[in-house]
């Protein structure tokens, strides 16, 4: 039975259909503030986005006037991009490919590359950021946002919803199918990026109003 307690922010489900594209979203509970601090101007930089699913946030940032190249693996999503860009009238280069093995993509080409919670789709977080390192320009920067690691911590659905049911350091992943989320403590990333040659300058915790447990994790680092 899939774990019903925790999804991975994926336009994989029916609710990212109607997720916006006159705005970037970097996940659940980061406001418009913070992510036009940590992305800055868009107009003519050089974007990657990794994991775009069905193309929302491509086609945010190309609105915003970026050269957007947007892989995912998932090819049906892809088509859904294309059809996106078409209807907002935008270009938008769409690669299909493994996040893991970036090697078709030029060294230096791009200003910023954009992550948003795609990186907990796959168990080689570190091998996904030495190469994002290599396709950055000097002085370029990563954003990554991912599940908050303490949300995992938590099933809202049980009896008990504020009953912890997993170990912080486990690192079982969560979910089923395209939510299988791959879980990294906060030191985890942090230290991958740090072995990348990353140097992380701003890491943000987000939550709903009010909320005990925080549920995005977003860092930017830069090379």
């Amino acid at each position: 039975m899939a774990d019903r307690s925790f999804h991975r922010y994926s336009t994989a489900f029916p609710a990212g259909l109607a997720r916006p594209t006159d705005r970037v979203e970097l996940g659940p509970d980061v406001s418009a503030e913070i992510t036009r601090r940590l992305l800055g101007d868009l107009a003519d930089r050089r974007v990657l986005e990794l994991g775009c699913g069905m193309g929302h946030t491509a086609v945010a940032m190309a609105r915003a006037g970026a050269r957007v190249t947007a892989i995912d693996p998932d090819d049906g999503e892809l088509r859904h991009g294309r059809d996106l860009a078409h209807e907002h009238e935008v270009s938008v280069e769409w690669r299909s490919g493994d996040l893991a093995d970036l090697a078709f993509l030029p060294a230096e080409g791009f200003d910023l590359v954009v992550a948003v919670h795609s990186l907990a789709a796959t168990d080689h977080a570190e091998r996904v950021m030495r190469q994002v390192h290599r396709t950055l320009r000097p002085g370029g920067a990563l954003v990554v946002s991912m599940p908050h690691p303490v949300a995992a911590l938590f099933d809202p659905f049980d009896d008990e919803p504020d009953r912890v049911v997993r170990g912080y350091f486990d690192r079982e992943p969560v979910g089923s199918g395209p939510s299988l989320t791959h879980r990294y403590t906060v030191g985890d990333l942090f230290s991958a990026l740090v072995r990348s040659d990353f140097r992380v300058d701003t890491l943000v915790e987000t939550g709903p109003p009010g909320a005990a447990v925080p549920s995005t994790l977003v860092l930017r680092a830069k090379t």
